[in-house]
């Protein structure tokens, strides 16, 4: 019979590598206090990394760099899914994934349905601000994206260059989903996802 160790060790190496995941991914394979003390033991020998308190990724290597840092995303995707939340990217990373600055911030913010929640991964940041439910119908979607993006930048900063970065990365499902969305962004975000459909 295997034990909770190795199959929780079985799991993670079926995922691939830069898999962000918490105690609660393994709690069909035994109790809390077993699934604790496994991960523990896996974190010991090298296995997996410990990210913060309940935070766990089986970490990507680089040949040259060694380790590299967890993704964000997949962090905040991890919470999520332990505490059954919503989350939208927001603020200024919101922008930088879709290319619209260049800047990656000190504080990686995404807003939740959940409580406001605040996690220490190295020197980054990940914020999970609570937010209205409006702020949520599009969590998920490009929309969404687009709509925090834009709220970021402000209404002065989105000109011709903004829009023509974002014609050139959206898909034709992508702009079909902004106008789907178009009741949830204010006025002048709306009048932008309708330029982007040109």
């Amino acid at each position: 019979m295997q034990s909770i160790a190795s199959k929780i060790k079985k799991r993670i190496y079926s995922k691939s590598r830069g898999f962000v995941f918490t105690k609660s991914h393994f709690l069909d394979l035994g109790s809390r206090t077993a699934v604790a003390k496994a991960l523990e033991r896996l974190v010991d020998s090298g296995t997996i990394r410990r990210l913060a308190r309940g935070l766990y990724d089986y970490p990507e290597k680089h040949l040259m760099l060694g380790e590299l840092p967890a993704n964000y995303e997949r962090i905040a995707q991890a919470l999520a899914g332990r505490d059954g939340l919503k989350i939208q990217p927001s603020g200024a990373y919101a922008a930088n994934l879709l290319g619209l600055t260049e800047q990656v911030p000190a504080k990686i913010v995404f807003l939740t349905d959940g409580a406001n929640r605040t996690v220490q991964v190295k020197n980054q940041q990940i914020v999970l601000k609570r937010t209205t439910p409006k702020n949520m119908a599009t969590a998920g979607r490009v929309s969404g994206l687009v709509i925090q993006a834009f709220r970021y930048l402000g209404k002065d900063q989105v000109n011709d260059k903004t829009i023509g970065i974002l014609k050139k990365r959206l898909t034709g499902d992508d702009k079909r989903q902004l106008m789907r969305d178009l009741r949830y962004a204010s006025a002048w975000i709306g009048l932008i996802f309708r330029q982007l459909q040109e």
